[in-house]
């Protein structure tokens, strides 16, 4: 069996099993959102914005389920260097009760919440959504012994499977008629399918629980990785309850099908890693210097090739919206313009899980997340008078001005300052905030009349272009296509790289 309860370790191998990892699941999570696109694209032309717009209410209440029921011990199985099998049991049994605990309470809040939003349907969809918290409970210590055993492969593939079964029974109900169900029944089914494939996968059964001083100290790191998860959750929900309060239901659809984009894309990649940068940093503990080398490697990485696709999605997600999803989300497609835009510094201040979790300082980040739920819900109330394109702007400055203290905050007991954070991201943002804004002069100006197909292409030769220029022959941001190249090296087979050496 997997030896799942192996001491950390600083292997030879280590940034190179990173390296890996990563690259398996962004490659994974890459098939996931071609899987979401092609979900997207049948179901919204299957149904209607009021359809996504009731789910979203209900989930902008019931979507915190992953990371509410494990009580953050998932992240405390990975980040601690000792873990026993007595431990992992009493942890699983405690997550367990929390979630069949929360599932009662949201099922009983729905005429609470049909009440709030002035929708009868939304007690039932509240009942059935709350099944979720039941299933979640089932996997999440499962999902942490697999990410300390660094098996990435077939937690990617378990997670890709299960999601892109869930996609398919949800097209299969809109095209039957079967209207907003397809949409809370698919994420029903993905936790169901994925439950199914780790509970196959990992070779590990709970039993009797042990309550050692361990479990008091995974529960204290977890609380607080929990507090923060869901003071995030509320900054990054909130504005679907105000939409939906008080601009209405269709209105929440576009903004919700605008998001649902967005966050593929944001968790896709940054989110992903996440998991992966954690479990290398967390063997890094106690080498302050080589912790503060690979993290800025990482994040300079990610700047470099994440940065420019929100970039070039502000530039082309209006018409990219009207040729996929038809001229009815047109709205969509204008409000994913702005939010694009605050992809371009969201890419950096997501990555701040990084140093909290790795360094086990959950109290940091529980009082960073209530600062920028506090900042969001500011920024909620000054759009808001603005319609949805105000709360879409009012967010998107809003980041701008969060991300740098927010990593100075996460990093300042690791010494990391201003300017290593600006080394390793500045000349990025820098060249995918100016690419995007030739992007919107061409669009404007100069391709006003050419098709909507026509001009996203043109756009994203430019804009790609424009941003390598000045990334490599401007400043001079050559290490993360290293990264690139070392990491094809180790899935492409060696002959690959031989023959194309000789040929050289």
């Amino acid at each position: 069996m997997t030896n799942y309860f192996g001491d950390h370790k600083r292997s030879a191998e280590l940034g190179q099993e990173s390296v890996r990892g990563g690259a398996i699941t962004v490659i994974a999570r890459t098939a996931l959102a071609v899987g979401q696109i092609v979900s997207v694209l049948f179901l919204s032309r299957l149904l209607s914005p009021e359809d996504y717009g009731l789910v979203a209410m209900v989930m902008a209440v019931t979507g915190f389920a992953p990371l509410l029921v494990d009580l953050g011990t998932r992240d405390a199985v990975v980040q601690r260097a000792h873990v026993t099998e007595g431990e992992v049991s009493a942890v699983f049994w405690m997550t367990i009760a929390v979630g069949c605990v929360f599932a009662a309470l949201v099922a009983a809040s729905g005429p609470w919440i049909a009440r709030f939003y002035g929708e009868p349907r939304l007690v039932t969809i509240a009942a059935v959504s709350s099944l979720n918290f039941v299933v979640v409970a089932l996997i999440n210590q499962h999902q942490a012994l697999m990410r300390r055993a660094l098996m990435f492969r077939d937690l990617a593939l378990i997670e890709v499977g299960g999601n892109l079964l869930s996609v398919g029974v949800a097209i299969a109900m809109a095209y039957y008629g079967f209207g907003y169900w397809a949409l809370v029944t698919r994420s029903l089914a993905a936790y169901c399918f994925i439950a199914l494939g780790i509970w196959w996968r990992c070779a590990w059964l709970p039993g009797k629980p042990e309550f050692t001083p361990g479990v008091k100290e995974m529960l204290k790191f977890g609380i607080n990785i929990t507090a923060s998860a869901l003071s995030e959750f509320g900054g990054k929900n909130i504005d679907r309850v105000g939409i939906g309060r008080f601009l209405g239901v269709r209105i929440l659809g576009y903004y919700q099908q605008a998001l649902f984009v967005y966050y593929n894309l944001l968790d896709m990649f940054v989110l992903t890693l996440q998991q992966v940068a954690v479990v290398g940093l967390s063997k890094l503990q106690n080498e302050p210097d080589e912790f503060r080398r690979c993290w800025a490697k990482a994040l300079s990485t990610v700047a470099f090739y994440i940065m420019p696709v929100f970039g070039l999605l502000a530039v082309t997600s209006q018409d990219i919206i009207t040729v996929v999803l038809g001229k009815r989300w047109a709205s969509a497609g204008f409000i994913l313009s702005v939010l694009a835009l605050r992809g371009i510094p969201h890419t950096v201040e997501r990555t701040v899980g990084w140093l909290y979790i790795s360094t086990g300082r959950g109290d940091r980040c529980v009082r960073y997340n209530v600062f920028a739920t506090v900042v969001q819900v500011g920024a909620l109330v000054c759009g808001l008078p603005f319609g949805l394109i105000g709360v879409a702007s009012t967010y998107t400055l809003s980041m701008f001005i969060l991300f740098l203290p927010a990593v100075l905050y996460a990093g300042h007991p690791l010494q990391i300052g201003v300017r290593a954070v600006l080394r390793a991201i500045g000349p990025q943002m820098l060249a995918s905030v100016a690419a995007a804004a030739v992007g919107f002069c061409l669009r404007f100006w100069v391709l006003s009349a050419s098709s909507s197909l026509a001009r996203a292409s043109l756009l994203t030769g430019a804009y790609l272009g424009l941003y390598l220029m000045l990334t490599i022959g401007v400043f001079k941001v050559w290490a993360p296509l290293k990264v690139l190249t070392s990491t094809a090296r180790t899935f492409l087979p060696s002959n690959f790289f031989r023959l194309a050496e000789d040929r050289t």
